[in-house]
């Protein structure tokens, strides 16, 4: 089952796409990063483009995970659990939308199986591209029995 992160923007040739990159090319059934952007000036129409965009990316029954300030702060554990479960379902992929900077429409959070957080703090969209990608592949450690991951 392929991991495949949803983000707005490019990333370009930055040391933190490089390093979500290769995080992504660490997890043994494959991961990658699909980028949208929007032609349109900030405000609520781009977010509504750019959840659109995001959203085209997405198979019907596929299950989307969008990363949203007000989401539940998810452990490693508990997001190899859901890995798991997506996989033991037979889905081919799992979808993972970061926003742009007005973040998601109520569209794709309605359109989300689940919202998910790294807490509360504001994150730059490149490194949470980063902790997104190291998170995966820890999940794929956790569920392979791999020592990357010592948990307490």
């Amino acid at each position: 089952m392929k991991l495949i992160i949803l983000a707005v923007g490019k990333g370009r040739a930055t040391s933190e796409q490089q390093l979500a990159l290769s995080f992504l090319a660490r997890i043994p059934f494959g991961g990658e990063i699909i980028e949208i952007e929007s032609k349109l000036p900030a405000g609520p129409r781009r977010q509504q483009d750019e959840s659109q965009l995001l959203v085209r990316h997405v198979p019907d029954n596929a299950t989307l995970i969008a990363m949203d300030p007000r989401g539940k702060d998810t452990s490693s554990e508990i997001l190899a659990d859901t890995v798991d479960a997506a996989r033991n379902d037979g889905h081919a992929a799992l979808y993972f939308a970061i926003g742009g900077a007005d973040g998601h429409s109520q569209e794709l959070r309605q359109r989300a199986n689940k919202l998910m957080s790294f807490g509360t703090a504001t994150w730059p969209h490149m490194l949470c591209r980063v902790m997104l990608a190291e998170q995966l592949y820890r999940a794929t450690s956790i569920l392979a029995g791999h020592p990357y991951h010592r948990g307490s």
